[in-house]
């Protein structure tokens, strides 16, 4: 279902003209806490989620590789925008420094923009270090998993 939902979405992207090579998160500024930003409209409040966005991430290891389980805090399973992605990405590399790389980066960010959408309960976001760099656009055409799903 999810392969499907993320398909969908890649396709929609790619003809929008939006599918392109995006770079990987850079850091952030830190986010303020949660605040309520009110317009002149009272239909146009929103909320911004707080850090931490990541609870704790895991290594694992299956038949192909080191797999590292990321675990998402209420916060980051809501949170949107640039900064809060950076910040998440942050997190993560603060835990697991050794996930910094493109792939995994482009596998994190597939999961913020989409996956946690099409399946907002599950656990973990499994970030596969074997996986090429096939650059982002790739990784959302592929449900998050290029070169074959998990």
């Amino acid at each position: 279902m999810l392969r499907r939902a993320l398909g969908c979405l890649a396709v929609a992207l790619s003809a929008a003209g939006c599918a392109q090579q995006v770079p990987a998160p850079s850091p952030a500024p830190s986010v303020t806490p949660s605040t309520t930003a009110r317009s002149s409209t009272p239909l146009a409040t929103t909320t911004v989620a707080a850090p931490p966005f990541i609870d704790h991430v895991a290594w694992t290891s299956d038949s192909k590789g080191r797999m590292l389980r990321v675990y998402p805090t209420a916060s980051g399973r809501t949170a949107t925008g640039d900064a809060a992605l950076g910040q998440a990405w942050q997190e993560v590399l603060r835990a697991a420094p050794t996930a910094a790389t493109a792939s995994m980066a482009d596998q994190f960010r597939c999961h913020w923009d989409f996956a946690r959408i099409v399946e907002p309960n599950k656990t973990s976001w499994n970030l596969e270090a074997w996986r090429l760099d096939v650059g982002y656009a790739a990784t959302v055409q592929a449900a998050c998993n290029p070169g074959g799903p998990e």
